[in-house]
């Protein structure tokens, strides 16, 4: 169900409701060990809220109130359907389920303690009854907030392929009857890399979204940051678990830099490096070289992306950037994790280190159809052709990615440099 928000309070609740989702989601599926219905639970809830909390204000503590809210829906759920209340005692919680003040009253705290369950949910999803696409399609869905839309783009896959893997994942684990916790030992590490790669996506989205007015989505990035600390105590001697914490600190450390007080994105170049945070790049900076000891030498992706953002956080100014060791790096995760954008990516150091020719020769030699409709591609095209006085070409590019993009904001700035080339 998707509401329209009409009042400043709509929005507000729409905003809270965002932040609280996957925790709701988290614990009822917990509880019910059924994430369709969790889901629907916490949908639920959310038009309680509207009906309810543009009368009475938003509680102290909206969380506790909307869980509260969606286990009195899930008590008159069960009643009404004796089958699934036999499943829910024989899962033993039905009792849990009756526990506290189910009346959602705007003046209390309610103090649902439902612990830190979003990770119990992420390891879940990221079981190995599921395929890879379907763990990180589901658990971005529930966890991330993200839309089919935005997972189809951040796969470069058609979106009913995503709707479809999230229905498959779902049914899945359905049928699979499994304990919503976080395992231990084996089946834990067995699972990780499927974890740290949902919550690498989870981050991505919200340091550069793919979609809406907004740029920057905190909250996601914020969440992402907090579940890689927990993973890190979790599993402090596997590498790369540091070496994606390290690479989200130093990345989140420029975010008071990269957009204008009216939301306008600020390229990384014309950032004032005065307002990175400085304990950030620190921590992040500890944190990749914990990694680099625990590799061996053999330094997995997110060790390397981590390395690529430490040449960025160590240079008080964009003239001090070492571009060559980036462009080294670039070629060294290339090497290790094939990709299409890596490769992009790799064209833009080059482009630093050696100048735009050297950086698009190396862009026209990728061959994907996957960035077919991926609007970075014809951005990094035009920013090239451009710095190679080739004006016209330049603008073309940029008015093709302005065309792709569903970001508003990046759209703006796209079209702004569109009419910059063609002056």
């Amino acid at each position: 169900m998707v509401v329209s928000p009409t009042t400043d309070t709509n929005r507000a609740i729409e905003s809270v409701f965002r932040i609280e989702q996957s925790r709701l989601i988290a614990g009822l599926a917990r509880m019910l060990r059924d994430v369709s219905l969790a889901e629907e639970l916490a949908m639920d809830a959310l038009v309680i809220a509207l009906e309810h909390w543009p009368k009475s204000g938003i509680p102290k503590n909206p969380g506790a109130w909307l869980m509260a809210a969606a286990k009195r829906r899930a008590i008159d759920y069960f009643r009404r359907n004796k089958m699934a209340a036999r499943k829910l005692e024989a899962l033993g919680y039905e009792r849990e389920l009756e526990q506290g003040d189910m009346t959602p009253d705007p003046d209390k705290a309610l103090d649902d303690d439902i612990g830190d369950e979003r990770l119990s949910l992420i390891f879940t999803a990221c079981h190995p009854v599921l395929a890879r696409e379907g763990r990180v399609a589901l658990t971005l869905r529930l966890m991330g907030g993200l839309t089919t839309e935005e997972i189809a783009r951040a796969f470069l896959v058609p979106e009913p392929t995503v709707a479809q893997r999230i229905v498959r994942a779902k049914l899945t684990l359905a049928d699979a009857h499994l304990e919503y916790e976080v395992p231990t030992g084996p089946e834990r590490n067995a699972r990780l890399a499927s974890v740290l790669e949902v919550v690498y996506l989870i981050y991505n989205e919200g340091y550069s979204a793919t979609a809406g007015s907004d740029w920057l989505r905190p909250q996601l990035t914020e969440e992402a940051l907090r579940l890689g600390r927990i993973l890190a105590r979790l599993a402090p001697g596997e590498p790369e678990v540091h070496g994606l914490v390290a690479l989200m600190e130093i990345q989140s450390s420029r975010n008071a830099a990269r957009v204008k007080p009216d939301g306008t994105p600020i390229l990384l170049l014309e950032q004032d490096r005065a307002r990175w945070d400085q304990m950030l790049i620190r921590r992040g900076l500890v944190a990749l070289e914990r990694a680099e000891t625990l590799t061996g030498g053999r330094r997995g992706s997110y060790t390397l992306q981590a390395a690529i953002a430490a040449c960025h956080g160590r240079a008080r100014k964009a003239g001090q950037t070492d571009w060559t060791e980036i462009a080294a790096l670039y070629a060294e995760l290339a090497a290790l994790v094939p990709n299409p954008i890596v490769e992009l990516n790799r064209a833009v150091a080059v482009s630093m280190a050696e100048g735009p020719a050297a950086g698009l020769a190396v862009l026209d030699d990728i061959e994907s159809p996957a960035l077919a409709n991926y609007h970075l591609f014809p951005t990094v095209r035009g920013d090239l052709l451009e710095k190679l006085g080739q004006r016209q070409e330049a603008r073309a590019e940029f008015l093709k990615a302005a065309g792709m993009t569903r970001n508003e904001r990046e759209k703006a700035l796209l079209l702004d440099r569109a009419n910059a080339a063609a002056q």
